[in-house]
């Protein structure tokens, strides 16, 4: 629940009020979306991660080179995030649903894995001074907190639930809905990068079997990879804000668009997860002939 909670807090930390596209047209080249709803909580987690770890490594010794390995974790994940909500590619999305889909793609297939894997909260919790640690461990370890928690990232809880964010959200209705309104679009990633924290902290975890590790990500890769499918296969575009915009900036038709964005959400998607299942299973074989 520590890993989970750790790659939460930064997550929500840097949760933007995203802003999409209007249905017009964009001549001019996507530029950096320096918005503040999106920068300031990205360097309060990084502000958090710096001032702990420093605490944290003056008072440790031997046991730096772990925090140091966290570190390299944490910075890569902020790093990937950052660069997903900030960079270019975020406004090309707003003209692009295959830039849409890669930014997608890069939030829940990079950054999200290596934030579970840093476990931040340790190090974040020296943030605070004494009293405040003790209150956030209380408060950590309340039922109100504890129990959601452990449920929502049990292995096969947490399968479903970025399934169905997956699947409810590429729905033309929802879809559109995000498109129209930044408040239903920012709900639209957050429950993306929420959704993939719960469901890498499963499959990462401990205390997750391997075999139902392996059975849940070739469950996910199944899942998601049908969805690209008939995206890719489709030959009328889904979604009327796409539509409207005519060309793509790279001259696609917006039924090309939306085949790009489906191959992207297939293939490469598809092979992480069931990369990350050939891991696991080689794991539990090795256990199996250890």
């Amino acid at each position: 629940m520590r890993r989970l909670i750790g790659a939460v807090v930064p997550a929500l930390l840097a949760a933007p009020a995203w802003a999409h596209d209007s249905g017009q047209p964009h001549d001019e080249p996507p530029g950096w979306t320096l918005d503040p709803g999106i920068i300031v909580p990205l360097l309060v987690a990084l502000l958090l991660f710096v001032v702990g770890w420093r605490r944290l490594a003056r008072r440790s010794g031997q046991g730096m080179e772990r925090w140091g390995r966290n570190a390299r974790l944490f910075g890569t994940g902020w790093l990937i995030l950052g660069i997903a909500l900030v960079s270019p590619l975020h406004e090309a999305g707003e003209r692009s649903f295959a830039a849409h889909m890669f930014e997608h793609e890069v939030i829940m297939l990079v950054a999200a894995p290596l934030l579970v894997l840093s476990r931040p909260l340790p190090v974040m919790l020296w943030a605070f001074p004494a009293a405040g640690r003790r209150a956030i461990g209380r408060l950590v370890a309340s039922p109100a907190v504890a129990v959601p928690w452990r449920t929502l990232s049990a292995p096969f809880t947490a399968t479903l639930v970025q399934a169905a964010a997956l699947w409810l959200w590429h729905a033309p209705a929802l879809f559109d809905l995000a498109l129209a309104h930044d408040g239903w679009h920012a709900a639209q990633h957050l429950s993306f990068l929420v959704s993939a924290l719960f469901f890498w902290s499963a499959m990462l975890g401990r205390h997750t079997a391997a075999g139902t590790a392996a059975l849940c990500l070739v469950a996910t890769s199944i899942v998601s990879g049908a969805l690209g499918a008939l995206m890719a296969f489709a030959t009328s575009p889904w979604y009327a804000g796409y539509a409207r915009l005519g060309l793509a900036p790279w001259g696609l038709t917006p039924a090309e668009d939306q085949q790009l964005a489906g191959l992207l959400m297939w293939v490469p998607g598809g092979l992480v997860h069931a990369g990350a299942a050939l891991i696991v299973m080689r794991r539990l074989l090795r256990t199996a002939h250890g």
